[in-house]
């Protein structure tokens, strides 16, 4: 089984383990694919910290490529970090024994990360956003690639406003809805962990490597930037430099689909990174269908302002005048959607976006007009 193959499997095991979490378990998976970080928000008993474990356990998190802790009010920056080396100091070094620690690790996850406190929060921005440890006068890199970190509720402080900002993907995780999928919850059975499928770290080398190869056409650029003027007139405004993390979340997210080249449809992955605030969630779940779907829903509109026109003409009129004079201003109503939709089919095109359904709208709009003409 070849690094692609391991990964779906892995995929497939996570899903039937964590109900109701698709979405989440792949958005999971591509950051790690992405080498960025993830945060999770959620009240208690949603699975996110047996899901980051598990994420990382299988993708190449084995032995001291991985580490977790909770953090909570009291927790010191040894536990973290790694104790003070009292040889170093010796020496006239301040440095610290960092095996076993978050310096040392690959995959990792904080939960209750929200507690980290100042004599934390400097030393972990500068691992999650620059992947270096300063030891004494030196700075050194680090080896980690994903944090997976969760919480029960957004920052309050505003010291960790920077901290949050590292996150590039940030999820909601609510309680099962669906009462069919909730019955599921209380009939499974957890497998055996040795019975899991894993990655080892160089198989995940190879597919962060795939992934950063995938193609971003110019259409989903222009996408992207035509999502971003929409956001700034709502007043959702991100970063730059979360725009082009972004590019690469969204090349993890074809690469886990099978894909070669990222299309409009992997935009729906930016809805859970370009808001700040969770009330902004819906104004960018809205952007992204009007830009990714856009031709869609407004030739779908089409269709039915054409129905309806049809309908309109196939009244029973008073008199054959009438309705001559209506079936006439139908057909010239009709003329004139038709048009919109064709030059919509070819801005579609242009866009390299999938035309099939705006096709089929089109020959259903067409199929009214032969209608109205053949009465």
């Amino acid at each position: 089984m070849d690094a692609a193959e391991r990964l779906q499997v892995i995929r497939r095991e996570l899903r039937e383990l964590f109900i109701e979490r698709d979405e989440l378990v792949d958005g999971v998976l591509a950051a790690v694919l992405a080498r960025q970080h993830v945060l999770l928000l959620g009240p208690p008993g949603t699975a996110k910290s047996m899901l980051a474990r598990e994420v990382c356990r299988r993708l190449g998190g084995e032995g001291r490529g991985y580490f977790q802790w909770l953090l909570t009010k009291f927790t010191t920056p040894e536990e973290i970090f790694g104790p003070i080396s009292l040889a170093a100091l010796e020496q006239g070094r301040y440095e610290r024994v960092t095996e076993g620690k978050l310096p040392e690790a690959h995959l990792a996850f904080l939960d209750e990360v929200f507690k980290a406190n100042s004599a934390i929060l400097n030393s972990l921005l500068t691992i999650l956003n620059e992947r270096q440890l300063h030891q004494g006068t030196r700075v050194i890199d680090v080896p980690l690639q994903t944090l997976v970190a969760a919480s029960n509720e957004l920052p309050e402080e505003d010291e960790l406003a920077a901290l949050y900002d590292r996150f590039l993907l940030r999820f909601t995780v609510g309680y099962i809805e669906q009462e069919f999928r909730f019955a599921r919850l209380l009939r499974l059975r957890v497998p055996d962990p040795a019975a899991a499928c894993v990655m080892d770290r160089a198989s995940l080398g190879e597919l962060q490597a795939r992934a950063a190869a995938i193609t971003v056409s110019d259409a989903v650029l222009a996408d992207v930037i035509e999502l971003r003027r929409t956001l700034n007139t709502e007043g959702v405004v991100a970063s730059d430099r979360r725009y082009r993390d972004a590019l690469g979340l969204l090349r993890a997210a074809a690469l886990l689909d099978g894909r070669d080249e990222v299309t409009p449809a992997d935009l729906r992955w930016l809805e859970h990174v370009l808001w700040g605030d969770p009330e902004e969630r819906p104004k960018v779940a809205a952007a992204i269908g009007t830009v990714a779907t856009g031709y869609l829903d407004e030739g779908r509109k089409l269709l039915v302002q054409a129905e309806e026109v049809h309908a309109y003409a196939r009244r029973a009129w008073p008199d054959a005048e009438t309705r001559d004079r209506a079936v006439l201003e139908a057909h010239t109503k009709l003329q004139e959607i038709s048009k919109r939709l064709g030059a919509m089919l070819r801005a579609a095109e242009e866009r390299d976006r999938d035309t099939s359904s705006l096709e089929r709208i089109a020959a259903q709009v067409a199929a009214l007009q032969r209608a109205l003409l053949a009465e």
